[in-house]
């Protein structure tokens, strides 16, 4: 097995150590509860899964991007946002991460400067770092709840070249706000910094609309995914909006990197874009959960946390506790079998004093969890 470098500037997820360890004590035979990723714990809806049954049974699949999946991904951006989006704007990918490295190699250069929030997806600074950029993360704490605000930007010496939003955010669940949105476009079309907004936890919030970098920054880049909403994860389909300036340089990309999205995954992607009941079942649970766990946490001692307002996670302050959040981790894992994800994946700098929950998984589960977690917190506390 290989070792990374020290000097390496590309990281691995340590949440994958933590998962490898969960998966051992569950082959020993512990009952293991995995809050440790985000991702669904449902699979596709089941009209989707149907027709892709009767795909595999019909059709061999050829590299090939379906018109229909695009124009029904740009009725999705009229529906909830308001906005015509050209679907010849629409590239589909081989999942968000794909779409990722076409919006950030479009867009900037080696040696290009890209802000980013800290805490913020640990895949952010590592795509840069592989791309030779630089990744410019900006302290962001309770008091703007963990997110990027306009005033941020407005103050960086000198401006990026872009800078990446999400909103919700990964790990923190948290919204950029419709006039927050608005005023950070201001800023970077004032200091021309190209905005690349991940908007895949889109569907999942449990405080309304959230706004799409698209209605306040027409030329941002926007990266989306099937994986959360449409509960596809393992289908490997997202897509990117990009502006017409991008467009070009976006599909060579796509077709020299990756080719094409999965052809099955876009038979069922159409599918599931029209199960909205079976798939707002899904966020009502989510939300179920959400509840269940902002109660459960004063018990646990855990009470700096910025409420998620989408997603499904829950950042916690646990620098009373530990400032070697790893060990911490593993130790939660041994003695409960609550699997979690350790800060450190999200901040490299104050992420030793932060765990990450995800209330994914089934509701029973997230209850049992619980179970668990509150007399061992309490015995520290």
């Amino acid at each position: 097995m290989g070792i990374a470098s020290r000097a390496d500037p590309v990281q691995p997820f340590h949440a994958i150590a933590i998962s490898r360890l969960a998966r051992t004590l569950e082959a020993q035979g512990r009952s293991i509860i995995h809050m440790e990723f985000g991702q669904p714990s449902t699979g596709a809806p089941a009209a989707a899964i149907a027709r892709a049954q009767a795909v595999l049974a019909s059709d061999p699949g050829s590299y090939w991007e379906s018109e229909a999946l695009k124009a029904r991904i740009a009725r999705l951006y009229q529906d909830r946002h308001g906005l015509a989006v050209d679907p010849e704007r629409i590239i589909l990918t081989c999942g968000a991460s794909p779409a990722l490295v076409l919006a950030l190699t479009a867009a900037f250069r080696p040696g290009d400067v890209v802000a980013c929030a800290r805490p913020g997806y640990i895949a952010y600074r590592n795509n840069l770092a592989a791309l030779g950029m630089g990744a410019q993360e900006i302290a962001c704490g309770p008091e703007s709840r963990y997110q990027l605000t306009a005033a941020h930007l407005a103050a960086l010496d000198p401006a990026p070249a872009g800078v990446i939003i999400a909103s919700p955010a990964n790990p923190t669940g948290t919204v950029i706000a419709g006039d927050e949105l608005a005023a950070i476009a201001a800023v970077c079309a004032a200091r021309r910094i190209r905005i690349v907004s991940d908007e895949i936890y889109h569907g999942l919030s449990f405080v309304g609309p959230v706004a799409s970098a698209l209605e306040h920054a027409p030329d941002a880049l926007v990266v989306n995914s099937f994986s959360k909403y449409f509960s596809m994860v393992g289908w490997r389909l997202g897509w990117l909006v990009a502006p017409d300036d991008l467009l070009y340089a976006a599909r060579a990309r796509m077709g020299n990197l990756f080719l094409t999205a999965p052809s099955l995954s876009q038979h069922a992607g159409l599918v599931a874009m029209d199960c909205a009941d079976e798939l707002e079942t899904h966020v009502s649970r989510y939300a179920r959960n959400r509840q269940l766990m902002l109660e459960a946490l004063p018990a646990m001692g855990l009470t700096r946390i910025a409420p998620p307002d989408g997603a499904f996670y829950i950042w916690a302050d646990v620098r009373h506790l530990t400032d070697d959040v790893m060990a911490f981790a593993r130790q939660l894992l041994i003695d409960t079998g609550v699997a979690t994800a350790p800060g450190i994946d999200f901040d490299p700098v104050d992420g030793r004093h932060f765990l990450r929950f995800s209330f994914a998984v089934d509701t029973p589960l997230v209850a049992e969890a619980i179970a668990r977690l509150v007399p061992w917190f309490q015995a520290r506390g």
